[in-house]
């Protein structure tokens, strides 16, 4: 089943009882567990946003992140977590594959980070991306060099491109693009395409 942005409908799937934009469409919900499960919702609804609630259940939450992120990795995830969460729990929700996460249940800002996740860019409540970046992104570590082709797929990845707009732009098939980008997350050493978009933002390379 295609996963890529024409494929996609307009709305999210809510998994667990995260709080929700007012007026944010929402076109199926599940429990955080079993993960198999949430990852199938995904499947079936085909949303262009999946919103997890790791407030009230942490690890379920973070294996439904992983599993939607393994199952369907071109639908981005925002986490939504307590406000007073440990920053552990946030990184771990990085390294299952979460797009982004939220702190907080202000319905604009809420928005505005659902928004920047479906826009493929880092979503992050204020003072988290530092904490993220610090964590997924070593200073003294040595920047990988890319073949032409891997730059040109890093540079729309961080345009927030699919894996098929990729390859309609660059005459590819959508399945090569998607080995070239599982080839940066292995170069780059990072759990997911929002820290690979970070990680191309913090060194220059898109």
């Amino acid at each position: 089943m295609r996963h890529d942005a024409d494929a996609r409908r307009s709305g999210s799937v809510v998994v667990g009882d995260p709080p929700v934009p007012p007026g944010w469409p929402v076109l199926g919900r599940a429990p955080a567990a079993p993960a198999d499960a949430v990852a199938a919702a995904v499947v079936r609804f085909r949303p262009s946003l999946v919103i997890v609630d790791l407030a009230g259940a942490r690890l379920p939450g973070l294996v439904a992140v992983e599993a939607v992120a393994a199952r369907v990795p071109d639908v981005p995830v925002l986490a939504v977590v307590a406000p007073a969460a440990d920053h552990e729990l946030v990184l771990d929700a990085v390294r299952a594959g979460a797009t982004g996460v939220a702190t907080t249940d202000d319905p604009a800002e809420l928005e505005r980070l659902a928004r920047a996740a479906l826009a493929g860019r880092a979503a992050f409540s204020p003072g988290l991306a530092a904490v993220v970046l610090e964590s997924v992104v070593s200073p003294a570590r040595a920047v990988p060099e890319l073949s032409p082709r891997e730059s040109e797929v890093l540079r729309l990845v961080v345009e927030g491109l699919t894996a098929r707009q990729i390859a309609a732009r660059l005459v590819l098939s959508p399945r090569t693009v998607e080995n070239h980008v599982q080839r940066l997350l292995r170069k780059f050493d990072v759990p997911g395409r929002g820290a690979l978009v970070r990680y191309a933002i913090e060194h220059g390379l898109a």
